[in-house]
């Protein structure tokens, strides 16, 4: 029996359908033309959308020289929180600039002109592709020179960290002196706009960077001339360090040293101790060194024992020194022999007058700051000392709200490193 011829047009008419209409197409002398219409439609669309929308196909494009290198993809916003600011409140002009950008522009951080004089911020407007270039004068900070801060040539402080200032070593980055005589203690202070003949005073919070929660609260509440003494072996250190500087902070490095009861009471990994070589001792330095960028000086913690023992210490204030930083005592140690080996070695110096929480309580604090005051108008300056403790942190919050009204300046620890003698 023959099987079925099956034809093309049985597949094509399933269940007995009619034969399908022929497909109209469009006459072969016509089909040219059509074809460089939709052709031109297309040109056409695509420059519409350039003119309209710009290359990239969005509003305008903000272009900033901030001194942060390496750092791309950024929005306004974020560029406007990154932007080095010589005080709490951001330039007028930055923020107008980053103001006309649209939220979910692309931004590009350029490398720091050779000047760092000043911040060029530079709008691109997407439609009619016109240029508008906003100067942002730098600030000045303070320069060490022969053991005290002087003011210098107007500078950029580059919250990452100028690379002028940066020697590599096997731990990472730590400072140094540019090749220019430009010093950290220069670079990253920040400037102060006192009243003639107000006396000044200096708070500095100590061993930040270790609780997660105290560190926010100094962050959240305390204004910019206090500065902050951050922990070298904080979880997060560098990223507390970074925040900080934007919100305009000064910085120290808090370097654990032998107390008199070592170990029984120990200050940290990495502890300097006088049964090491000097050697050893200044790899120690160098490892806290490196843990975060964009310090003025280098600030003990604890230490009775090793600051008083000439041997150990006076090397340490020598290495500090040469990489162009200030060295802060905390005071709580009556043998240290930090004024006199800083004196002896040029290296700029403050020491706190006053321990604020010794007692730490609300009261106390409160009466250590009135006394705080009385040493500022007697000798023109003070230095305070806090821990890094929620009760500390909340009475320096209340006090510096209103201690301008008193007739005080509050500033940073360059400042009184700058009008500090070391004996």
């Amino acid at each position: 029996m023959r099987r079925p011829v099956i034809s093309e047009d049985d597949l094509t008419r399933p269940l007995g359908l009619g034969q399908p209409e022929p497909r109209r197409r469009l006459p072969a002398a016509v089909r040219p033309l059509a074809a460089a219409f939709a052709g031109a439609s297309l040109v056409l669309f695509a420059a519409w959308g350039l003119i309209h929308y710009g290359s990239l196909g969005s509003a305008p494009k903000v272009l900033a020289n901030a001194g942060l290198t390496g750092v791309t993809g950024k929005t306004p916003a974020d560029v406007t929180s990154a932007i080095p600011a010589p005080s709490a409140t951001p330039p007028a002009a930055a923020s107008a600039a980053a103001s006309s950008a649209s939220p979910g522009d692309p931004v590009i951080i350029r490398p720091e002109p050779p000047d760092r004089s000043e911040h060029v911020v530079t709008i691109i407007d997407g439609r009619s592709g016109a240029r508008q270039e906003v100067r942002i004068p730098g600030a000045n900070g303070g320069s060490v020179n022969g053991g005290s801060v002087n003011a210098p040539p107007a500078s950029v402080p580059a919250t990452g960290g100028d690379t002028q200032l940066v020697e590599m070593t096997h731990y990472g980055p730590i400072p140094r002196i540019g090749a220019d005589g430009l010093r950290a203690a220069q670079a990253y202070a920040r400037p102060i706009q006192a009243k003639p003949d107000s006396p000044q005073i200096a708070i500095v919070v100590a061993g930040l960077g270790i609780s997660p929660s105290v560190t926010a609260e100094a962050l959240n509440k305390l204004p910019g001339p206090v500065t902050f003494a951050l922990m070298p072996h904080g979880a997060e250190v560098d990223r507390v360090a970074l925040k900080a500087r934007v919100l305009g902070h000064e910085l120290l490095l808090q370097v654990p040293m032998e107390p008199a009861d070592y170990p029984s009471t120990d200050p940290g990994p990495q502890t300097l101790v006088t049964t090491l070589t000097t050697e050893q001792n200044i790899d120690r330095l160098q490892w806290a060194m490196s843990r975060f960028p964009a310090y003025v000086g280098v600030a003990n913690r604890m230490g009775a024992r090793f600051t008083a023992t000439e041997a150990s210490f006076a090397p340490i204030i020598r290495e500090i020194g040469q990489r162009g930083l200030i060295y802060v005592d905390d005071g709580s140690s009556p043998g240290s022999l930090a004024s006199r080996l800083a004196g002896g070695n040029s290296v700029a110096f403050a020491k706190a007058n006053l321990v604020l929480d010794a007692v730490p309580s609300a009261v106390e604090i409160d009466r250590a700051l009135a006394r705080l005051e009385a040493m500022a108008r007697d000798n023109g300056i003070a230095v305070g000392f806090v821990s890094a403790l929620p009760v500390s942190i909340e009475r320096i919050a209340v006090w510096a709200k209103s201690v301008e009204g008193r007739g005080f300046t509050l500033v940073p620890i360059t400042a009184a490193a700058a009008r500090t003698k070391s004996s």
